[in-house]
């Protein structure tokens, strides 16, 4: 009987798995630690999009940093008053639904949406607007380095921002001390995201661990190193949004671990794809290719006050010992193009007279020898340790440039550190040089140049701590003209300068590659590298 019983039990088993082997309707499902499972209820729908990226964020508090993996996940946690298209950073309503501005550009009057609360459940309201703008301004580039593109701090010469106020409840104004002609495209970057003032004044520095705005994603969890977990905002402002229950930012730092793991189904989405897998993604059926918009720039910096990269000469010798043709023939798969301005050709204002440094170690070894260094010197070239949309290999393109550097003499040892350090470090000036890479904020040739070359900037994006007072000048008068074709004569000229003291080695502008699974459905990778997940969903 009891023989009889267990035979019975195992064909039953037996046809079960064959049922379900056969019924071609088992579904992705991802657990509590963000692996992949199957399920074999059809009905059963996947909410929870697991995004497999190279690096970790540094905070949570998006005002805090420069870097892009915050705001990968702070874009889906805070709200700014305006937001960008889709696809481009054309200006809309977001957090404010209407505004005006006065005829001689210097006041600016938000109308604010109604009904929205922080994930605290306290009101979004305009005095959150006023103390969110109170806190950065009257802060320091070392606690809120973006703050720089509203002119430096307050009480600094060149504050934009004379005074912000709520007019009532839902009307905000704000009163600038000059014109700025990006102001609309500066305050909807990911940088000024609204926070919750209760929770900022309850947590104080450790907000950065515990981000509330009042986005369609709420903070869960942050396990360093590992997964940011995000959950759906039930009382968010838009009806039917989001569509995902939950987001889990897994961090896999190696591009091809990264797009085993989106084969084995164990994440729906990863950046950082190398160009040379490109084609085994696409032989995938289960697979599908995703492009983000190229606007970016990725470069060698030289720290300017730190001999010898304080000799003009030094860095142009340099400049004509780097083979980019090379570098993007190996690495970018024709997803690139070499890189001479320090901002894209997208960008309006690009000067596409400038001629590049051409690939000429003769020419190297002349100026090196003409700035007092014939035999060479030793240095150190600092590498990303993290993939990056501009660089998605920088380790083997150090190594490239590691041997041409040799041919002219010069020793490069390259070092690395984590990521959150090395942004530290390049920040503190401590690198003689160092590969980096920017992705535009807001599509405005002033969010490149004055935001990464201009003596305002010193310490807080201007890593290569270059300053030209004629160079600030242009730039301040760009910010203030408000015909965009006067301006870009100005950023022409601006770009002229910064060639010939050549503070950087601009290497390229590439067209990043994502991948994901074929169900993945209405992601849209925005130019500036972050987006909200709002709409995404699986079929």
């Amino acid at each position: 009987m009891k023989k009889t019983l267990k035979l019975l039990l195992v064909s039953l088993l037996a046809v079960s798995l064959f049922l379900v082997g056969c019924s071609g309707k088992s579904n992705q499902t991802t657990g509590e630690n963000g692996s992949t499972g199957t399920s074999s209820n059809s009905d059963k729908k996947n909410d929870t999009l697991v995004f497999g990226r190279g690096g970790d964020s540094t905070s949570l508090d998006p005002i805090t940093t420069t870097e892009g993996e915050t705001f990968k996940v702070t874009e889906n946690i805070f709200e700014k008053l305006l937001v960008y298209g889709e696809s481009d950073t054309s200006v809309h309503p977001a957090l404010a639904e209407d505004w005006e501005v006065s005829d001689d550009n210097l006041t600016y009057t938000f109308k604010l949406r109604k009904g929205v609360k922080f994930h605290d459940g306290t009101d979004f309201n305009a005095d959150a607007v006023v103390f969110n703008f109170e806190r950065w301004m009257n802060g320091d580039a070392d606690k809120y380095p973006y703050y720089t593109m509203f002119g430096g701090f307050k009480g600094e010469e060149g504050h934009v921002i004379d005074e912000v106020k709520a007019l009532d409840e839902h009307t905000v104004q704000f009163v600038l001390n000059r014109p700025q002609a990006p102001f609309l495209k500066n305050i909807a970057m990911s940088p000024f995201g609204i926070a919750s003032p209760t929770a900022i004044e309850k947590d104080g520095d450790k907000f950065r661990q515990n981000p509330v705005g009042t986005g369609p994603f709420k903070f869960v969890e942050w396990k360093q190193n590992d997964r940011i977990v995000l959950e759906k905002n039930p009382e968010y402002w838009q009806e039917g949004y989001p569509k995902l229950n939950k987001v889990i930012f897994r961090v896999i730092p190696e591009n091809t671990s990264r797009l085993n793991a989106l084969a084995n189904g164990e994440i729906d989405l990863m950046d950082g794809l190398n160009n040379s897998d490109e084609e085994s993604v696409l032989s995938n059926a289960n697979l599908q290719i995703i492009e983000r918009p190229s606007m970016n720039v990725g470069y060698i910096a030289f720290t300017v006050n730190r001999p010898p990269f304080d000799n003009k000469l030094v860095r142009q010798a340099l400049s004509h010992a780097i083979d980019k043709k090379s570098i993007i023939d190996s690495f970018y798969g024709g997803k690139a193009q070499a890189a001479v301005n320090p901002m894209p050709p997208s960008i309006e204002g690009y000067n596409d007279a400038i001629q590049d440094y051409p690939y000429d170690l003769d020419k190297a070894k002349e100026l090196l020898a003409e700035a007092g260094f014939s035999n060479g010197f030793e240095m150190d070239l600092w590498a990303m340790p993290v993939a990056r949309p501009y660089m998605p290999e920088a380790m083997k393109v150090a190594e490239v440039i590691q041997e041409s550097f040799s041919k002219i003499g010069v020793k490069a040892n390259i070092q690395t550190v984590d990521w959150a350090t090395y942004l530290d470090k390049a920040a503190k000036g401590e690198f003689d040089t160092f590969m980096l890479g920017w992705t535009g904020d807001n599509g405005d040739p002033d969010n490149f140049i004055y935001t990464l070359l201009d003596k305002d900037s010193i310490g807080s994006n201007n890593y290569s701590y270059y300053s030209n007072d004629e160079l600030h000048d242009i730039l301040i008068e760009a910010q203030t003209e408000t015909d965009q074709e006067k301006r870009n004569e100005l950023y022409k000229k601006a770009q002229e300068i910064i060639k010939e003291d050549a503070p950087w080695v601009p290497l390229v502008h590439s067209t990043p590659l994502l991948a994901a699974s074929k169900n993945l459905q209405n992601y849209l990778p925005h130019p500036t590298n972050s987006e909200t997940l709002t709409k995404v969903e699986f079929k």
